[in-house]
């Protein structure tokens, strides 16, 4: 989008005067960056909505909206283009939308817990290792082909090291939501997606930083100058930051609110890592990465800033940078066989060197051949550290303007297959048939019998009835007792924090149970159920049955469409453990 003559555009005010002054407020930044801004969420929004049903990550929406606004598609129109996204203006809205990126990456850090890095098993670390060493390798035997035909003049090195990057990262937050949308996060295929695409974001980032660092203009001493500081840089943000946060975290009991200096003092502590990363010369994400993965998950602390932060930049600030990415791709490019053959290689190269390294590391470890092939393509996901990639590669000048295109539509294809491939090639084992449930009725059941209850409940405001719901349930006759089991159900969301309570929980049994939150309203629940044990004498478990007197808070987390199926599996569930003699669901809404 930058003209190619050298002109220089006079820089644009920041607000009008107002019409009847005169002033068209698009010529001016704050209310054209305003419309822009409604206008990319609207767009997004209604692609995510109409993609909804067929279970794709709203990143595919996001991607292919930044797309239709640009010169692909609505940009043909040059009168559009020049009025809502006139190349004075690209200025501001870069760095808005890297300013959101910048945040956003800070919260993807703390999706990622060290601790739990230095869990994982053999089984996942080699299944990781081969799922970028394959596909690393081919990237580059790709960038030979490419350099030969449409990247003619592109620095050798670099162009290298950015193709291999690009064909082996696995975006680890696209893959937890598809995993939770498929039920799949407690399943053996789950657990081991989860812990490789966490290996692999972190080597992955450490390979993009080699990249940066190579794709310098200057002599190779400097790449070895950005190398060593940006080495020394994690190294003192290691030894440093985990004990100032922890003496913040320490200062943030739970269920107090966090104080806002803390969250004022990490935002200001990602901005500097951005800033001294930047002045290195890696890249602003890279230090605010950092900086998140350094962040204790344990506590209110890091909820606390997921809160602060999530919504406004997730919301707002980082659909810009799609559309920023969005107007630096042009389909249009892509023209001749020769560079739809590239396309076609492009795609199967990044997904054979993925699903077959991945796949065949998988049977070495004893998986069923299944479960490898469906760990295979859940690996080959995209998202958006593969677009910060090719967005860095496309302004440091090592990705033309067709590459860029071709390694876009690479990436929207594989994400996309990835779900209907998934569901198709792994069926996990049916639940039990409904026969199975014939000639459960109260009437059948022993009086003296203890009766058993799985209570459903989404909100406290639901305890007040159901609490009734179950005192009506315990009949007239003298019973054993009243044994409850409380599930918590909580809608899985877009934001990102739902994705960091995934992780945390993930290890746990099926569904989902998050059994280490403690929110206000899961206090709430605690005291209200506690207080009716003691007044009714009713045994109320939590799910695990640790206790008989103690009440914890337990959570299903899943989207509001397929919640009874959790509801379901839990009842099946406690069953099989001997907990649920006679599964009886109460759910109020």
């Amino acid at each position: 989008m930058a003209p190619g003559n050298g002109t220089c555009y006079k820089p644009m005010k920041a607000t009008s005067n107002g019409v009847f002054q005169g002033d068209t407020p698009l010529d001016f930044a704050l209310p054209l960056a305003i419309l822009q801004i409604c206008l990319v969420v609207a767009l997004t929004r209604a692609l995510a909505f109409v993609l909804r049903p067929m279970r794709q990550p709203r990143v595919i929406a996001e991607i292919v909206g930044g797309i239709l606004l640009g010169p692909s598609a609505l940009g043909r129109n040059h009168e559009y283009l020049n009025t809502l996204f006139p190349v004075k203006s690209l200025t501001v809205l870069d760095t808005l939308a890297n300013l959101g990126l910048l945040f956003f990456l800070f919260l993807v850090g703390l999706e990622l817990d060290p601790k739990a890095l230095k869990r994982t098993g053999k089984k996942a670390f080699a299944i990781a290792m081969a799922g970028i060493g394959l596909p690393f390798i081919m990237g580059i035997g790709t960038s030979v082909v490419l350099r030969g035909t449409i990247s003619k003049g592109v620095s050798g090195p670099p162009f290298l090291v950015f193709m291999g990057v690009a064909l082996s990262i696995t975006a680890f937050p696209v893959l937890a939501r598809i995993l939770a949308e498929l039920k799949l996060l407690t399943t053996d295929v789950g657990r081991m997606a989860m812990s490789a695409a966490a290996v692999n974001d972190i080597a992955a980032w450490i390979l993009l930083a080699l990249a940066i660092a190579l794709s310098g203009t200057g002599s190779p001493l400097v790449s070895l100058w950005v190398l060593l500081c940006g080495a020394g840089f994690v190294i003192a943000c290691v030894v440093i930051l985990p004990r100032v946060f922890a003496m913040m975290a320490q200062r943030c009991p739970d269920g107090e609110p966090v104080d806002e200096i803390y969250v004022c003092a990490t935002l200001c502590c990602v901005l500097a890592a951005g800033f001294v990363t930047d002045t290195i010369g890696i890249h602003a994400l890279f230090g605010a990465f950092v900086v998140g993965i350094l962040v204790p998950k344990e506590g209110a602390f890091a909820g606390a800033l997921v809160e602060k932060v999530e919504d406004l930049v997730s919301g707002l600030f980082l659909p810009l940078y799609f559309v920023s990415s969005g107007l630096k791709t042009n389909v249009a490019t892509i023209h001749g066989a020769q560079s739809w053959g590239l396309l076609v290689l492009v795609i199967v190269t990044a997904c054979f060197g993925k699903i077959v390294g991945t796949v065949v590391v998988s049977l070495l470890c004893k998986m069923p051949f299944q479960e490898a092939l469906a760990v295979g393509f859940l690996m080959n996901t995209k998202g958006l550290v593969e677009l910060i990639v090719l967005n860095i590669g496309r302004d440091r000048k090592v990705l033309n303007e067709e590459t860029f295109s071709i390694l876009v539509l690479m990436a929207i294809f594989t994400t996309f297959i990835t779900t209907p491939i998934v569901m198709a090639v792994y069926k996990p084992a049916k639940r039990e048939s409904k026969t199975e449930y014939k000639h459960r009725t109260f009437e059948r059941q022993d009086p003296s019998d203890q009766f058993r209850l799985l209570a459903c409940f989404h909100s406290s405001r639901n305890i007040p009835g159901l609490i009734n719901l179950i005192e009506a349930s315990r009949g007239t006759e003298k019973r054993q007792g009243l044994c409850v089991y409380a599930l918590h159900l909580m809608e899985l969301s877009e934001r990102p924090s739902a994705i960091l309570m995934v992780h945390k929980a993930r290890k746990n049994g099926l569904p989902f149970w998050n059994k280490i939150q403690q929110s206000d309203s899961s206090n709430q629940v605690v005291v209200a159920f506690e207080a009716f044990r003691q007044l009714s004498r009713v045994v109320i478990r939590p799910m695990t049955a640790i206790s008989a007197i103690h009440v914890r808070p337990v959570t299903a987390i899943s989207s509001m469409m397929d919640m009874h199926e959790d509801i379901c599996a839990t009842a099946e569930a406690r069953e099989k453990e001997g907990c649920i003699d006679h599964p009886s669901i109460l759910q109020t809404l």
